[in-house]
């Protein structure tokens, strides 16, 4: 499947529009300060093992958004947004949601 956050994809037209998709991840944030009092691997101001979760949490919320475009029949999205919010009492959870355009080209 083609992503993409661009609203078309070079040298193929879009023959239909099937819908918006979406995916969305929460994991929780309070680990993330388990991880920063635990193992400091801070390098250059960077922690890897947060940037780590993130990483996953985006490609979940992109692989469930991709399984909903495959079922509605789509071999392709567009417009792809990726957004990071915090949620829950005290900002304690951390939401990526990711939407797009499901489209068959």
């Amino acid at each position: 499947m083609i992503m993409t956050t661009t609203p078309q994809v070079e040298g193929y037209q879009i023959r239909e529009y099937k819908g918006v998709v979406t995916g969305e991840t929460i994991i929780g944030a309070n680990f993330m300060k388990d991880i920063f009092a635990g193992i400091r691997d801070i390098v250059g101001g960077r922690s890897a093992s947060y940037e780590k979760v993130l990483r996953r949490a985006k490609d979940t919320s992109m692989q469930e958004m991709m399984q909903r475009a495959q079922e509605m029949g789509a071999n392709a999205i567009v417009g792809i947004d990726i957004d990071y919010e915090t949620i829950g009492e005290s900002n304690s959870m951390l939401m990526v949601a990711t939407s797009g355009t499901a489209v068959v080209i």
